[in-house]
C-alpha cells in the first residue's frame, strides 16, 4: 500500500510483530504500521487512510485486554500506534494539571510528577499509554477516592476526520459552551483519536494504611464497606475483593508472592481495604490505628462482617491484588468479563451467576475479583477441561453478558474498552435503546466518527 510522505513506517514482519500481538494472546496481520510523533502527522495519517480507503487499528500502550488494539486477521487494517506522541508534557504545578501527549505511559508520567510531589490518581496493574486510558476511561483499584480518567480529564486533543480538534482547557470552572470532551472519554477512539490531554494531578499520598479482610460471608461485604464509608469518610482510597480461586492461582504463578494468611489457609473471599490521605499533621492520629479502630467497631455490629483482619506493609498486599490478572491469565484458557453494576447487585450477580455456571458450564471456574467500591466486577471464567473454541466462548460470552445486562441491569464494558469481544452487545444495546447514530445530537454522533475505517 502507499504511505504517508514523512511518516515513520514499519512494513517488516519481524519488526511488526510487537505491534500485532495482545496481552491476552490475540494475533493479527496487517500491511504497515504507522508511529507519527506530533498530533499534526497523525491527522496526515488519518487523511492518508481515507484517502486510500484503508481500515486501521488505533494502538496505544497495547496493554488493553480486550483485543480492541490488535488488527485481525484479514492483513488489511493498518496500525496507526500512538507510541511516539511524546512531544509534550508541561506541568502547571500552581494548577495541578498537566498537559501530556498519549504516548506516554503512566508510570513515565508519575516518575515525573513525584519530583513535584504529585501523581495522577489511576491505580491500575499494568503500565498503559495516557491515550488509551482516556479512550477507555480507565478507572482503576482507587476509583473511590479519586474517580476515574474522565473526572481527572480536564482537555483533551483529538484528530476527528483528519483534522485536530482542541477540546476544553486548564481552566476548572468553565461553561462557556458543551463539554464536547466528553464524548471522546471512554469513546474507544470512536470519534477520533486522542493525541493530547490536559490532566487533573493530585498530591502524592503521605500517609497510607492497609489491610486484608476476611467477610463472615458474601453480605457482609457491602455492610463492612458502608460502615467505613460512615466511619472514616474521604480516607477511605480502595475497597477491593478477591475470589479465592483468582488468589490461589496468583499465588500458584507468583510463588515469591507473600501469603498473609493464617498458616497459608487461603479464605473463600478476602478484602483489600485502604485509608490514605496526602498530609500527615503531628496532631493526626495514625492512620494505622483508625483502621484497626473502625474494624475493631465492625466486630460489634449486628451482622458480625468480620471474621478477620490482618494488617501489614501496603505494597505487600497491594502485590496480591495486582497479581490477580497474570496468575488468572496463567490457570488455562480464560474467557474474561469486565462488568460493571451498582454497587448492592455485585455480590448478588457473582452468587447467582456462579450457582448458573456450576449447573450449565459446569467446566468453568469462576476467578473473580473486583472494585466492590464501584461496581466493578472483574469475571473471570478458566476452563478446567482444555481449550476453548469460537463457538463454545460465544455461547458462554452471550449467557453471561444476558445475565449481567438484562437480570442485573449491569454494564458489559466497565472500564476495558468494547474490543471485537463486545462490539456485538454494544450494536445491540443501542438498538435496544433506540439509539442509531443520527438520533445523537441531531447527527453529531455521525459527524464525529472517524470516517468509518477505525476497526
Amino acid at each position: 500500500m502507499m504511505l504517508p510522505d514523512g511518516i515513520r513506517a514499519i512494513t517488516a514482519p519481524a519488526e511488526m510483530a510487537a505491534y500485532l500481538r495482545g496481552v491476552r494472546g490475540e494475533i493479527g496481520t496487517s500491511p504497515v504500521v504507522l508511529l507519527p510523533e506530533r498530533t499534526e502527522e497523525v491527522a496526515q495519517c488519518m487523511r492518508h487512510l481515507k484517502t486510500t480507503d484503508t481500515p486501521f487499528v488505533a494502538q496505544s500502550g497495547n496493554t488493553g485486554l480486550v483485543g480492541a488494539s490488535v488488527p485481525d486477521d484479514t492483513g488489511t487494517q493498518a496500525v496507526l500506534s500512538l507510541s511516539r506522541l511524546r512531544e509534550t508534557f508541561d506541568l502547571d504545578v500552581a494548577n495541578r494539571s498537566l498537559r501530556v501527549s498519549a504516548g506516554f505511559r503512566l508510570s513515565e508520567v508519575n516518575d515525573r510528577l513525584a519530583e513535584h510531589g504529585l501523581f495522577f490518581p489511576i491505580d491500575l496493574g499494568s503500565d498503559p499509554m495516557i491515550g488509551g486510558m482516556v479512550a477507555t476511561n480507565t478507572g482503576g483499584g482507587r476509583f473511590l477516592r479519586y474517580g476515574d480518567v474522565r473526572r481527572n480529564t480536564l482537555g483533551l486533543t483529538v484528530v476527528s476526520q483528519g483534522e485536530v480538534l482542541r477540546l476544553g482547557s486548564p481552566v476548572r470552572k468553565d461553561n462557556t459552551g458543551p463539554d464536547w470532551k466528553q464524548m471522546h472519554i471512554g469513546s474507544c477512539g470512536w470519534f477520533g483519536i486522542i493525541t493530547e490531554a490536559i490532566l487533573n494531578v493530585e498530591p502524592v499520598v503521605a500517609e497510607q494504611a492497609t489491610a486484608l479482610v476476611v467477610p463472615s460471608c458474601d453480605a457482609a461485604m457491602l455492610t463492612l464497606l458502608r460502615h467505613l464509608e460512615l466511619r472514616v469518610g474521604p480516607l477511605l482510597s480502595a475497597f477491593e475483593f478477591m475470589s479465592r480461586a483468582a488468589m490461589v492461582h496468583s499465588f500458584d504463578h507468583a510463588p515469591s508472592l507473600k501469603n498473609p494468611f493464617a498458616r497459608g489457609e487461603i479464605p473463600e473471599t478476602a478484602l483489600l481495604i485502604e485509608l490514605s490521605r496526602p498530609t500527615k499533621a503531628p496532631w493526626d492520629t495514625p492512620l494505622d490505628e483508625v483502621l484497626e479502630a473502625v474494624l475493631s467497631e465492625a466486630w460489634d455490629l449486628p451482622e458480625a462482617p468480620l471474621e478477620d483482619a490482618l494488617f501489614g506493609r501496603p505494597e505487600e498486599i497491594w502485590a496480591l491484588r495486582h497479581a490477580l490478572s497474570e496468575g488468572v491469565k496463567a490457570a488455562g484458557p480464560l474467557i474474561a468479563f469486565d462488568l460493571g453494576f451498582t454497587r448492592d447487585k455485585v455480590i448478588a450477580f457473582r452468587t447467582e451467576m456462579t450457582r448458573k455456571l456450576a449447573e450449565d458450564f459446569a467446566m468453568m471456574e469462576v476467578c473473580d475479583f473486583g472494585h466492590l467500591g464501584d461496581g466493578g466486577l472483574h469475571f473471570n471464567l478458566v476452563k478446567t477441561d482444555g481449550a476453548v473454541d469460537g463457538a463454545f466462548e460465544q455461547e458462554l460470552r452471550d449467557y453471561v453478558v444476558d445475565h449481567a445486562v438484562t437480570a442485573f441491569g449491569g454494564s458489559f464494558s466497565a472500564e476495558h474498552g468494547i474490543g471485537p469481544k463486545n462490539i456485538r452487545y454494544l450494536e445491540r444495546e443501542r438498538r435496544i435503546s433506540g439509539l442509531a447514530e443520527a438520533d445523537l445530537a441531531c447527527g453529531g454522533w455521525s459527524a464525529l466518527r472517524t470516517d468509518g475505517l477505525q476497526a
